[in-house]
């Protein structure tokens, strides 16, 4: 097998042929928010942690999961700020993350970031490969919410119960198998030219899982009621037309081809894209796989050969209804159309609860297909008139710009970059000291006297983005205000790709 390394460096070179970076005085640093947002990843990491681990306050965790089922489902990532790994976004992190390599690999490599980012992409893939142990059985949780949620604890002295839960053909979850297919699947795409061999691996577990999927229909938390409590799933469609969209890139088979075409789900105009509803993620590949245009020179440089099918599918029927869908949904958002709300300070709003994770997500899609109409010599119609991808390109701007302190409270809401930002973040590892510095077992119980604190943790966990502020623009930086102050890996893995693009305009 070639070395990842070396084999990153020399499409480096390539890429910044093509690429270079520009930096203006008075802008957003995206570069170094593009750096933390990838450090994030280290932080979150579960396993193992290998010998270039850049975060050094965090240590080994979780050594034994899997065991109680014979199985190794060491690796991954924590989810957001306690110590379980839930399947569903766990997957749907890893098919963002892939995305944006596969996207904006020539604007990574040139920010020097590439090799992060596939490292990011491939210690969750590795992860949801090994969580595969059969052709119908996927594990899709690890450790118990309840129980972890009763204790406050680093990850290196967890002594909550670590059982696995999975899916099966006897109990279903068609859901969650199709979305780690598409994890698995945009992973081939993002290493399909570096490290072919490993691409075909993970492009085998994605067409089992599939397959699984569809002939397996249910939802998975009521074949695992634990991850009801905190990842209940709305529905299975959305994942198997997104996994069928994401095999068709990665293989242009003829069967994914078919299901997006004969599916008669085209969803409508949805109000959102985040883990639990990949409509508009599925309509954005599909727009860029049935358009017939013929693809211009592109400034950019951006990669099409990876992720644009021209011409694939059909520009008519149930793709053609999807594509109609994105394009009002990319209205509503950027102001063109109605049913999007943007608070007082111009950032988009949807929920109290995390609501930033909906921001970087449509930021991501605004930005991937303001590439695409570009490359294509199009506009986005909206309404009577037409809206030109800079147009689109500015509002993912406007909505990253706001992450990062453009907006009233002159707060960054992402951790570690700028003057301010969240110092009481509800993040386990971060407000505990680190095992490094502070060795002692710290308990279950005994965590809790620094959850109660009200001074800032300990450690900082580099390139988070906080749950966000309300819809008056409003941030209370309390540790005890989880819905505003834990961030996810969902909310951070769409905004690698928008920086690197950002980097480039």
């Amino acid at each position: 097998m070639v070395r990842l390394g070396a084999v990153v460096g020399l499409v480096a070179l390539c890429y910044l042929g093509c690429c270079a970076i520009s930096s203006c005085d008075g802008q957003p640093d995206y570069h170094a928010a593009l750096t933390n947002s990838l450090l994030y990843f280290e932080g979150q990491r579960s396993g193992k942690l290998p010998a270039d681990q850049r975060v050094q306050w965090r240590g080994d965790s979780a050594l034994a999961d899997g065991s109680d089922h014979g199985v190794d489902l060491t690796g991954g990532y924590y989810d957001s700020g306690d110590n379980v790994k839930f399947g569903l976004p766990l997957a749907f992190t890893i098919t963002m993350l892939s995305w944006g390599v596969a996207e904006y690999a020539r604007p990574l490599a040139a920010a020097g970031e590439l090799r992060n980012a596939l490292a990011a992409v491939r210690w969750g893939a590795d992860y949801l490969a090994r969580a595969h142990a059969a052709e119908e059985t996927l594990y899709v949780q690890v450790g118990d919410g309840d129980s972890d949620h009763a204790c406050w604890q680093r990850p290196e002295d967890m002594d909550t119960p670590r059982t696995a839960y999975s899916v099966d053909a006897s109990r279903p979850g068609s859901d969650v198998a199709a979305e780690t297919a598409a994890a698995l699947a945009a992973a081939a795409v993002a290493f399909r030219r570096l490290d072919p061999g490993y691409s075909a691996t993970l492009l085998g577990h994605a067409e089992q899982l599939f397959r699984f999927a569809k002939n397996h229909r249910g939802l998975y938390h009521n074949s695992v009621p634990s991850a009801g409590k905190f990842y209940l799933s709305s529905g299975d469609e959305d994942e198997l037309i997104w996994a069928a969209a994401w095999l068709l890139v990665a293989t242009g088979g003829e069967e994914y081809k078919d299901f997006i075409a004969g599916d008669g789900n085209n969803a409508g105009v949805q109000s959102a894209f985040s883990w639990d509803n990949k409509f508009v993620g599925a309509q954005a590949l599909v727009a860029k796989a049935s358009d017939h245009h013929r693809l211009l020179a592109h400034a950019m440089c951006i990669d099409h050969s990876s992720l644009i099918l021209e011409g694939k599918l059909p520009d008519a029927g149930n793709p053609a209804v999807m594509k109609s869908n994105l394009e009002q949904f990319l209205c509503n958002v950027a102001q063109r159309g109605g049913g999007a709300r943007l608070s007082a300070g111009g950032m988009l709003w949807l929920q109290p609860w995390d609501n930033l994770q909906f921001v970087t997500s449509a930021a991501f899609v605004a930005a991937a297909h303001a590439d695409h109409l570009a490359a294509t010599g199009g506009s986005l119609r909206c309404g009577g008139g037409t809206t030109p991808p800079a147009q689109l390109l500015a509002f993912a701007r406007s909505q990253v710009d706001y992450i990062l302190g453009a907006n009233p409270g002159r707060m960054s809401y992402m951790v570690g970059y700028g003057a301010r930002f969240p110092e009481r973040v509800h993040h386990r590892a971060a407000s505990v000291p680190s095992i490094r510095a502070s060795p002692g077992k710290v308990t279950c119980k005994g965590g809790f006297d620094y959850y109660d604190r009200n001074t800032p943790n300990p450690n900082v966990i580099v390139g988070a983005i906080v749950g966000g502020p309300d819809e008056n623009d409003q941030y209370s930086d309390a540790r005890q205000n989880y819905q505003q102050a834990e961030p996810s890996t969902v909310t951070v893995a769409p905004i690698v790709g928008v920086l690197a693009r950002l980097l480039h305009s």
